[in-house]
């Protein structure tokens, strides 16, 4: 089944909420995991289930990076404040670097992540 990891800094939350709405109906078809809080919020404004990792500050960050590593990822929304500096940059910057290295496919942007979305739609066959 398709993986894919959902995470938003805290003033991109209300995007990828945005976004898990748009993308409920294909998002319903894929195993999602997501950072803490952004996994929590996703579950309770849609009827997904996310597989919570810690908040990004505490790890969480990492710990999909270690998915990521594993091959257990086959993409990641990653919708990223670049205004607002963060305390746990060197955590984001190891998941971007891992997504380089074991060429995971990785999204940004909204409009990255509706490409990025609709890619894995054609990869298993989803009619949105």
């Amino acid at each position: 089944m398709t993986r894919v990891a959902l995470i938003a800094h805290d003033e991109k939350k209300p995007d990828i909420i945005d976004l898990a709405q748009t993308y409920e109906s294909l998002l319903s078809e894929f195993d999602i995991v997501g950072t803490g809080t952004t996994g929590k919020r996703i579950m309770e404004e849609t009827d997904l289930t996310v597989d919570r990792k810690e908040s990004g500050p505490l790890g969480g960050d990492t710990q999909i990076g270690t998915e990521a590593v594993e091959g257990r990822l086959d993409g990641i929304v990653f919708l990223r404040d670049p205004l607002t500096a963060q305390p746990h940059e060197p955590d984001i910057s190891a998941l971007l670097r891992i997504c380089d290295v074991h060429d995971v496919p990785l999204a940004t942007t909204h409009t990255g992540a509706e490409y990025l979305l609709n890619g894995l739609a054609a990869d298993v066959d989803f009619q949105l």
